[in-house]
């Protein structure tokens, strides 16, 4: 709806053009919202991701190749409600995926950006005056919601059906720039072949990008499910665990460390992992483990120890667990007191 209709319509029916404004953006964030409960309730998430993202993309072809001629027949109306049924697609996406990230992501940690961003996406999409204010003017700024929405969501639903997250991420950055073929054609002018060459050279830019830009997005759906430092681990289990801090005169004592975490993963994901030890941000230690085997509701259960304590000893240490490819699945962190 352009400003002059809307204009008249809070002239006539203020009420009108407020629910125009404000009604639309309450309605898709309860929608979502509800949608978010109903996925948090331990239904499929597999299969109503994939649903949703073969709908959206349906929809986004058909849109893309009929908007221009739409918009010349003066059917605004139906571009608009086009543009809504997309929009709430991707509301919806970014909504399911959301907690996934959350749980990954590791707020001291440069992946957090990737968490912050998503955020912003998923409220751009719920509040319709920013998303007419910030998105909707520019074409190539709707098809990077799109191509992000779409990236987002194929991030977490690869994974869940086996695909290691190194993998899933650099498939979902070719999948998601990949879809977007159809508004490559601008609306007819380019062939499908050209459309479909540009798209290739631009997937294979977004692969590179996510690749060398791996430390930044969480390897969702991976997450510390427990994490306690301690003086050893005995079949499987602490002993002597950490609370926050220990002195050094124990630890010198103990002549060890010992990091305990529980990675969780989805069924039949199997993942090399590292704990990559530091003191006071300088890494003194990288600890290859056993590959991660998911399905376990309490996550699996791996440790390292480091006997590398050279004097002092004191100071801050830090205990991440990466990816065999670099992503932070999570952190631990303790202090051993002077």
């Amino acid at each position: 709806m352009d400003a002059t209709a809307l204009a008249q319509l809070d002239a006539r029916y203020p009420w009108v053009g407020w629910m125009w404004r404000w009604g639309i953006s309450a309605w898709s964030l309860a929608l979502g919202l509800l949608t978010l409960f109903v996925f948090r309730r331990g239904l499929p998430h597999v299969g109503w991701i994939v649903g949703y993202l073969l709908l959206l993309w349906y929809l986004f072809a058909v849109f893309a190749e009929r908007r221009a001629v739409l918009e010349r027949r003066g059917r605004g109306l139906v571009v608009a409600a086009g543009e809504y049924v997309i929009l709430s697609l991707c509301h919806n996406l970014l909504l399911f995926v959301l907690p996934a990230y959350y749980a990954s992501a590791t707020l001291t940690s440069a992946n957090a950006a990737f968490l912050a961003v998503l955020t912003a996406a998923a409220l751009v999409t719920a509040i319709d005056p920013a998303y007419r204010r910030f998105i909707q003017p520019s074409a190539v700024r709707r098809h990077l919601l799109f191509g992000f929405s779409v990236f987002a969501a194929l991030n977490v639903a690869l994974p869940l059906v086996g695909v290691r997250p190194i993998m899933a991420l650099a498939g979902s950055a070719a999948l998601a720039v990949l879809s977007i073929t159809p508004a490559l054609r601008q609306g007819g002018i380019l062939s499908w072949k050209k459309a479909y060459a540009r798209a290739a050279i631009l997937a294979c830019l977004a692969v590179a990008l996510v690749w060398f830009g791996r430390a930044v997005v969480p390897p969702a759906p991976l997450f510390l499910a427990q994490r306690v430092a301690a003086r050893a681990v005995t079949d499987l289990t602490p002993v002597d665990v950490i609370n926050e801090s220990i002195p050094a005169a124990s630890v010198e004592d103990w002549g060890q460390l010992a990091a305990y975490t529980a990675v969780y993963a989805p069924g039949g994901l199997k993942q090399a992992v590292e704990h990559v030890w530091s003191r006071n941000g300088v890494m003194f230690a990288r600890i290859p483990l056993s590959p991660v085997s998911g399905g376990r509701a309490e996550g699996f259960r791996t440790y390292s120890i480091t006997r590398r304590l050279m004097p002092p000893i004191a100071g801050r240490y830090r205990v991440d667990v990466v990816t065999a490819s670099g992503q932070l699945i999570g952190r631990l962190r303790f202090v051993v007191t002077p």
